[in-house]
């Protein structure tokens, strides 16, 4: 979301305020703010201007604004026609036909129930009156959407306007009115359907896609085991970048980060940022180390009964051998029902025996996380003396054994007897 930076506040009830040198009656409140990331941005708003509480949601009024010689400001076209009122218009029109410093970047309105991402424009040319055509193309969303997937959209839009301008004089001419509204009208379809359009003018054409923004996935860790989603291995490795071209066959669903630095003899550091990348674009999900003395916990296993294509999927994927008899949903289900709180994976396999019933553990396991029927439960050590010493500092409560393991390159059961011998020691599973 926006940077906030710079603020002045602007008072309502029709009273004076100011957006820099640019900015006149304030209406239900408002305040301007500029900077996005080090680029000039602004956001005018009153209560739920900001990020919190917001939704997402679609575009519901595209409009474009300029400034008329004698008219002053006015809305030239709007689709679809008057969702913007001209008392509403008439109260914001200062931020929507800002001063010269604020043009050429993205200004977010939120006032009157209603917010406005738009995107100033001034072209200075004599052939205009006053020597400049300003204007501003705006979509409109509800006060309480979340708007900042549009920002590029209304830039990308508002450019090419600015080059059909000064080509044509498209915008300022009223007799191409109609045709502009005919663009948005297909702008507000295709975007609020398919999160895409296309534009073709003349010889014109424009490509614009919302492309939604993700918060950034949370560090990756050494004792992580990353597990691709998508089958990337078919793919081209020239269409990656080197590190994933180097780390991409010993991701498996059962190497850690640290495992597969090794192996792939890559920095850890720049493994990391590589996989942080591939989940930040759902290619790859992180799940913990399987062990055989891991405990798991079911959940959400209805599911698995009552989707077929979920299931027939988990028969297939599974399968001890492929080419024999799949395993039936009832074992499959009878296996995962059999992990809860102090039964080990170990354990289950040796009251089961999956594999005699052509099941690979380790893939019921993977595929039970990923699809969250089931969830790891983790080990960590607390150390409840006075003062740690050598790995009792690490016993915090907030290290589990997994990761413990992979800073240390001691075994599991190594950890586990040192524990064992040490009072001052406890465990804490969740």
């Amino acid at each position: 979301m926006h940077s906030h930076t710079n603020e002045t506040t602007a008072s309502g009830g029709g009273g004076t305020g100011g957006v820099g040198a640019g900015a006149g009656a304030g209406a239900g409140g408002a305040a301007a703010t500029g900077g996005v990331n080090g680029a000039a941005s602004g956001t005018v708003g009153g209560p739920g201007a900001g990020g919190g509480g917001s939704t997402e949601g679609k575009i519901r009024c595209i409009f474009l604004s300029e400034f008329h010689a004698t008219a002053g400001c006015k809305i030239s076209c709007q689709v679809p026609d008057n969702y913007i009122s001209k008392d509403v218009f008439d109260a914001i029109n200062v931020y929507i036909i800002p001063k010269q410093h604020l043009q050429r970047c993205i200004l977010t309105v939120n006032a009157m129930d209603v917010k406005i991402v738009g995107y100033p424009v001034g072209i200075q040319n004599q052939q205009y009156a006053r020597n400049a055509f300003l204007f501003n193309l705006c979509f409109v969303c509800d006060s309480r959407a979340r708007s900042v997937q549009y920002e590029p959209v209304v830039k990308k839009l508002s450019e090419y306007l600015i080059m059909m301008e000064e080509e044509s004089c498209f915008l300022s001419r009223e007799d191409d009115k109609r045709r502009l509204q005919k663009i948005f009208e297909t702008v507000l379809h295709d975007l609020n359907e398919r999160k895409v359009a296309t534009i073709v003018e003349g010889d014109n054409t424009i490509y614009l896609k919302i492309v939604m923004h993700k918060p950034d996935p949370p560090p990756v860790k050494d004792h992580m085991v990353p597990l691709l989603l998508a089958n990337l291995r078919d793919a081209p490795l020239d269409n990656w970048d080197l590190t994933t071209q180097q780390i991409l066959p010993y991701i498996n669903g059962i190497n850690h980060v640290a495992r597969i630095a090794a192996e792939a003899d890559v920095e850890t550091d720049l493994v990391k940022s590589c996989i942080q990348n591939l989940v930040y674009y759902g290619v790859v999900q992180l799940l913990p180390i399987l062990k055989y003395s891991n405990v798991y916990m079911t959940q959400n296993l209805k599911h698995l009964i009552q989707s077929a294509t979920l299931s027939g999927a988990c028969r297939t994927y599974v399968a001890l051998r492929p080419d024999k008899t799949l395993p039936s949903v009832q074992r499959i289900f009878q296996f995962y029902a059999s992990m809860t709180h102090g039964v080990t994976l170990r354990a289950i396999c040796q009251r089961l025996c999956p594999q005699h019933h052509n099941i690979d553990e380790r893939r019921m396991v993977i595929f039970g996380l990923q699809h969250r029927f089931i969830r790891c439960i983790h080990k960590y050590p607390v150390f409840t003396g006075s003062v740690p010493s050598g790995r009792q500092k690490m016993y915090t409560g907030q290290i589990s054994f997994d990761e413990i393991c992979c800073k240390t390159g001691l075994s599991p059961c190594t950890i586990e007897r040192d524990i064992e011998k040490d009072t001052n020691v406890t465990v804490i599973w969740k």
